[in-house]
């Protein structure tokens, strides 16, 4: 089923025109005035940065990770900011995920769908530039640190839309979902970095996590998948998937 249709859970409208400040150390977009200490890391002030300056100074880069795919990343690298991803659907182009930078010459996506609450980048000042919906599971969208950023559709469970396939996982944040579009699976954060040293991120409920990786492979183990996008990497998927269940066969716990 599609995400429900219902209402933007704010009303009033932030524009491009007012203050919006990105932290150089993460990457996190603060709407309004300007507070102390970034929500997200922590950094003081002088780590933050208009969105103007942002703009100037951070170019989002695209990579060809496959023919419909491709992985957005600011350069400079901006802080830890968690890669997007673009994929060309039959119905128009959407994105996974959105940059923290805001780029008004990118080539405009109809939908922005979220793994999770930690980075919505700017997701705001993307969709008054073109309208895209921003889709969020009901979930995170409660989140504190999601109030001043329009949610479009605060979907709930699993649902398929413009032929890409969302699973709620949980875990890491109450409302994390993956995605899967044509081989490829979207799995952000919840486990990296990929290789030997890969844990469960240890940022979330560790045993809501694990129950939440357990899920994951379930899901995959159904589908055929070719790559894996993760928050500031992409891999090929037999590799990855070895190093994802050591991490259930206890040499690994996260």
């Amino acid at each position: 089923m599609s995400p429900s249709k219902r209402p933007v859970f704010l009303t009033e409208k932030f524009t491009m025109h007012d203050n919006q400040w990105v932290c150089i150390t993460c990457g996190y977009n603060m709407i309004g005035e300007m507070p102390d200490n970034c929500p997200f890391c922590g950094v003081g002030q002088d780590k933050f940065v208009t969105w103007e300056q942002a703009e100037q100074t951070y170019r989002v880069t695209p990579q060809r990770v496959s023919d419909r795919v491709t992985q957005l990343r600011s350069l400079p690298r901006l802080g830890i900011e968690h890669a997007a991803y673009r994929i060309e659907t039959d119905n128009g182009a959407v994105w996974i995920d959105c940059p923290s930078a805001f780029n008004r010459d990118l080539e405009p996506v109809q939908s922005i769908y979220f793994t999770h609450k930690d980075f919505l980048g700017a997701s705001n000042q993307y969709r008054e530039l073109w309208g895209a919906k921003v889709n969020l599971h009901a979930l995170d969208a409660e989140h504190p640190l999601v109030k001043l950023f329009p949610i479009d559709l605060p979907f709930t469970g699993d649902f398929v839309e413009n032929g890409i396939e969302a699973f709620h996982i949980g875990g890491h944040s109450p409302g994390f979902t993956i995605y899967i579009y044509d081989k490829v699976l979207f799995v952000c954060d919840y486990a990296f970095p990929p290789g030997s040293k890969m844990r469960l991120n240890p940022f979330g409920p560790k045993e809501e996590t694990r129950n939440g990786g357990q899920k994951i492979l379930e899901i995959i183990a159904e589908r055929a998948i070719d790559t894996v996008c993760g928050y500031n990497y992409f891999v090929e998927f037999d590799p990855w998937l070895k190093d994802f269940e050591r991490l259930f066969n206890g040499t690994k716990t996260g």
